[in-house]
C-alpha cells in the first residue's frame, strides 16, 4: 500500500489527491506491495498511472487474483490471468507476480503450483509466499517446493512473524493481527537473484528494530553476493511503516556502505521515531 490514515502530514502531504498518492510514497521507499488487487484487477490506465508516478527503479510486488490462489488454485483460471497480466504490463519488468496461496495450500498442492508457474509468460519475476506449516517443518516439503519453485525461476518470499508472536498482544491492533497473522519459522534462503522479505514487527519500536536484526545481517549478506533484495516492514498498525522501512535501509547500509541511498522525500513536517 501507498496510502494509510495516519501518514498524512507525518509521511505524505495533506489532501493530497488520489492521483498523486504513490508519487509522494515514492519519495520515501522504493518498492511497495499491491494487496489491492488480489480483490480487484486494475484498469490498465490506473497501472499506466502508477508507473508514471514512480521511477525506472521503482519495484511493484503485485498479489495475484484471489480467484486464481484461492477460490480456484490455479485451476481453469486462464481467462482471470490473461486479464491481470494485461492490466499489468504498464509496469514492464519492474512488476514481481506475488503468488500468494492460504494456509490450507499443503505439500500435496505443489504439483499444481508448478504447473501454473511454468505457464506464466518467460521473464515475468515471479514470487511464492506459502502459509502451511509443512513447508517449513518437513523437510522432504521443504526440498519440494524448493525445487519447484526454482525450476520455475521464482522466489520463495519469507513472511517472518517470529518476532511479533514473541509475547502477547498490548493493544487492538495488535489483537487484530494476533488472530489473522501465520505462526511460521522464520526462514532466509534466497533461491533467486531477488529474493523478497515480509516482516512484521509490533507496535512498538524498539521491539521491531531490535527484531530485524537478524535481518539486517542477512539481507547485507545477499548484496554482497551481488543479490538485489526488496523488503517490506510491516507493524500491526502500520503508522510509522515508512521510517521504519527508511529506518532498516539505514541499518543495512551501515553494514554495506556502498548500497545507494533511498529517495529523498517531499519536505514535511519532521517523522521521528526517537
Amino acid at each position: 500500500m501507498w496510502t494509510h490514515k495516519a501518514w498524512p502530514g507525518r509521511f505524505l502531504p495533506r489532501s493530497l489527491p488520489a492521483g498523486e498518492r504513490l508519487r509522494a510514497y515514492a519519495g520515501w521507499c522504493n518498492a511497495v506491495e499491491g494487496n489491492t488487487t488480489f480483490y480487484a484487477t486494475p484498469a490498465r490506465d490506473t497501472v499506466a498511472a502508477w508507473a508514471r508516478q514512480t521511477d525506472p527503479g521503482f519495484r511493484f510486488v503485485v498479489k495475484l487474483p484471489k480467484a486464481v490462489t484461492h477460490e480456484r488454485r490455479f485451476t481453469g483460471v486462464e481467462t482471470e490471468m490473461r486479464a491481470f497480466l494485461d492490466a499489468i504490463e504498464p509496469l514492464g519488468d519492474r512488476a514481481v507476480l506475488w503468488v500468494q496461496v492460504p494456509g490450507s495450500f499443503g505439500p500435496s498442492d505443489v504439483d499444481a503450483l508448478g504447473r501454473f508457474l511454468r505457464r506464466l509468460p518467460a521473464g515475468r519475476r515471479r514470487a511464492v509466499e506459502v502459509r502451511h506449516p509443512g513447508f517449513f517443518t518437513d523437510a522432504a516439503s521443504t526440498s519440494l517446493l524448493e525445487r519447484t519453485v526454482a525450476d520455475a525461476d521464482a522466489e520463495w518470499v519469507p513472511f517472518d512473524t517470529t518476532v511479533f508472536f514473541r509475547s502477547p498482544p498490548t493493544s487492538d491492533a495488535e489483537q487484530d493481527a494476533w488472530a489473522k497473522k501465520p505462526r511460521l519459522p522464520r526462514r532466509t534462503r534466497a533461491l533467486t537473484d531477488r529474493p523478497i522479505v515480509r516482516y512484521l514487527g509490533r507496535d512498538s519500536v524498539e521491539e521491531t528494530v531490535e527484531g530485524w536484526r537478524p535481518w539486517t545481517e542477512v539481507v547485507a549478506a545477499w548484496l554482497r553476493e551481488g543479490r538485489s533484495p526488496t523488503v517490506f516492514v510491516h507493524t500491526p498498525d502500520n503508522d510509522d511503516a515508512p521510517a521504519l522501512a527508511r529506518h532498516f535501509h539505514d541499518d543495512v547500509r551501515a553494514l554495506v556502505p556502498g548500497l545507494d541511498a533511498l529517495p529523498e522525500p517531499e519536505p514535511l513536517e519532521p517523522a521521528t521515531l526517537f
